[in-house]
């Protein structure tokens, strides 16, 4: 399945994407689970699933506002220097642990949403990503088990804000500024990826390609990554983790390459989605 959520007549809602038609899940299900993590707190997948089979589409795509595939995520971990390429345009060394940095909620938007150029900086730089998100909790989960664990896959784009990211050691607040973080169009489940290292990922800024890079270039698996997450706190239904970036930032060019007002990014990764934002600036 294709799962997005979406607001239709100023509701919020769910649904099952079958090519530009959704089938509106949580107009029958709402009651119980009212958003895509409560489905996942409640292990409901297969129950979307089949609904989805017998159920008619409702809304055309063209109709609805996408949101963030999960819009009340509890934690969102973003992986750094996971692509060997990126690691050496950035000049560093490698390291035997993934870097791990935060998000925070409400610096995401959605598929077709404006993403937020903050006025305090000029350096705004494109990171397209693979986000997974977390289906069935844990702590200690082992690199066997850890695919159990996924729930699907979305596009993710960490804008950045490189001066502030690197005004100390702390890369926290160039990660945060709201409306930083683009996330969807959708989650895709596992099903529908059967050769995961086959995909490859590319990021278009106004129809040109910046990066592109396969998922088989990761250099921490995702099974390496859930198990260390889990390893010093519990993953929860819902959860996001950003994978990391490959090589081609903006930050890295010369002379360098920074989104601007105006400018539209793309991050596609195939079999899984594309999604597609206007920069703006802050207001």
């Amino acid at each position: 399945m294709k799962l997005v959520t979406f607001e239709a007549g100023g509701k919020a809602s769910y649904g099952s994407l079958a090519g530009d038609r959704i089938i509106d899940l949580g107009a029958s299900l709402g009651p119980r689970y009212p958003d895509i993590r409560a489905v996942l707190e409640a292990g409901a997948l297969p129950e979307l699933a089949r609904l989805a089979s017998a159920t008619a589409a409702t809304h055309s795509l063209a109709d609805v506002k996408l949101l963030p595939v999960i819009t009340n995520p509890r934690k969102i971990f973003c992986v750094g220097l996971n692509y060997k390429t990126h690691v050496i345009e950035t000049k560093r060394s490698d390291s035997a642990y993934p870097a791990i940095f935060t998000r925070f909620a409400d610096t995401l938007v959605a598929h077709d949403a404006p993403l937020f150029k903050p006025n305090i900086s000029n350096r705004f730089d494109f990171e397209g990503e693979l986000a997974v998100v977390i289906g069935k909790g844990g702590r200690n989960i082992t690199q066997a088990n850890a695919l159990d664990h996924i729930a699907g896959y979305a596009c993710f784009n960490d804008g950045s804000v490189r001066d502030w990211q690197r005004h100390t050691h702390q890369w926290t607040p160039g990660k945060n500024f709201p409306g930083t973080g683009a996330f969807g169009p959708c989650l895709t489940t596992p099903d529908e990826v059967p050769d995961f290292g086959a995909q490859t990922i590319t990021t278009r800024l106004n129809g040109e390609v910046v990066q592109h890079a396969s998922l088989s270039d990761l250099i921490f698996t995702l099974p390496v990554i859930i198990e260390y997450l889990s390893a010093f706190t519990p993953l929860m239904p819902g959860d996001v983790v950003a994978t990391g970036t490959p090589g081609g930032v903006g930050d890295k060019r010369e002379p360098p390459l920074y989104m601007k007002d105006g400018d539209v990014v793309e991050v596609e990764i195939t079999g899984i989605g594309l999604l597609r934002n206007v920069v703006k600036n802050e207001v």
